[in-house]
């Protein structure tokens, strides 16, 4: 049975339908809860959860970890012509990110248990993502698959790590796991919503196409990403990841984002990919200079380049795939706002001194703004079967 064949044979709850549906809706819920809870513990709140820790890994396997399988479990089939994860199966995988977050809520009761838990999700995700891009002979996605299954084991590295050395190797894998993935997958849709846009208006300026320049933006972030994960402090790191940085931003100017400025759906990946180049420039500053540190560039590329670029994906797979029009309304840009704003915020905090616990806690609110107001205005659509056309 085809993808589009199997999708309109399954008669079980809308919100099972796509993996888009539960994985963006219940992520957007847990990511507009776990920041308030994370600064009210970082200012002086009693709760035994929200430490350092647990804030790192709930943002980056818990959150991101959803969007990511959200997207996947809903692009790979349209990849390979393959069954979709849907309905049971689907519900099954939910379940397993649901026990996760649980555990770690639970881990000082749990112990080691929670870790095995937690654990579960991404390394079956990473296996369904393997075993369909493999069986649908996809071999252009095998990168794809390749950094899951990198961020899966990133997730059972921080384990390892948080319970014994505390060097901040299973952190880093992931963020360079996941600016990759961005590199990647922004690299292929950015460009080619903002052409399929510009067609539409019959505008003659279109995004560059593939060339070299695209090619070593890839190669760069890879190379910073697995310098920066085994050697964080070397001098030569820092240069790879301003190569990188410095790379990305060239390659985003070749696709002439602001011939889309008129249209917020399109721009805010132009903006999200902007955050990634950032992120990964003011990461390298700060090994080469103390003037910048360290968790600037780090933000930059998590609140910013992560934040802004999964909202975007989210609003625009979420409009597409239920029937929407391609259009931002005023909800949606005010959800674009408040994201960037976060990121901005979240980015200035280190440079702030005594002002930084109030721009923490602004973050944090306009955080809380973008992905529970996300939940709240695209929750319905999430949850409901697709309108009928007229």
């Amino acid at each position: 049975m085809s993808t589009a064949a199997a999708r309109r044979a399954y008669t079980g709850p809308a919100l099972l339908s796509f993996g888009f549906r539960p994985f963006f809706l219940f992520g957007s819920i847990w990511a507009a809860l776990a920041v308030p809870i994370w600064i009210w513990s970082f200012l002086g709140g009693a709760a035994p959860i929200a430490h350092r820790d647990w804030h790192v890994h709930e943002m980056l396997f818990g959150f991101l970890g959803a969007i990511m399988a959200g997207f996947l479990t809903t692009a790979v089939p349209n990849w390979t012509g393959r069954m979709p994860v849907i309905g049971a199966p689907l519900g099954a995988l939910v379940g397993l990110w649901i026990a996760g977050r649980v555990a770690m809520l639970a881990a000082w009761w749990l112990g080691p248990a929670a870790a095995a838990i937690d654990a579960a999700f991404l390394l079956v995700f990473a296996g369904v993502v393997w075993r369909e891009v493999i069986e649908g002979r996809n071999w252009r996605n095998l990168p794809v698959c390749g950094l899951v299954t990198v961020f899966a084991f990133a997730n059972v590295a921080f384990h390892v790590d948080t319970a014994v050395w505390q060097t901040g190797m299973g952190e880093r894998l992931a963020v360079g796991a996941a600016a990759l993935l961005l590199c990647l997958i922004g690299g292929r849709i950015t460009p080619s919503f903002t052409r399929n846009w510009m067609k539409a208006r019959r505008l003659s300026l279109e995004p560059a196409s593939f060339s070299p320049l695209d090619q070593a933006a890839l190669l760069l972030t890879g190379l910073s990403a697995v310098g920066w994960a085994a050697f964080p402090t070397s001098a030569i790191t820092g240069g790879l990841l301003l190569a990188a940085g410095a790379a990305n931003l060239a390659r985003l100017a070749g696709w002439r984002g602001w011939a889309a400025a008129r249209e917020p759906l399109v721009w805010i990946l132009h903006a999200g990919y902007a955050w990634l180049g950032v992120g990964l420039a003011m990461l390298g500053a700060s090994r080469l200079t103390d003037v910048v540190p360290q968790t600037a560039g780090v933000h930059a590329l998590t609140a910013g380049a992560i934040g802004v670029m999964t909202l975007a994906v989210m609003t625009r797979a979420t409009r597409g795939h239920t029937g929407r029009p391609l259009a931002a309304d005023a909800a949606t840009t005010a959800l674009y706002a408040a994201i960037n704003g976060a990121a901005l915020l979240r980015l200035a905090a280190p440079f702030a001194g005594a002002s930084q616990p109030m721009l923490l806690i602004a973050s944090a609110a306009l955080w809380t703004l973008a992905f529970g107001g996300f939940a709240a205005c695209y929750g319905r659509m999430l949850s409901t079967p697709r309108p009928a056309l007229a």
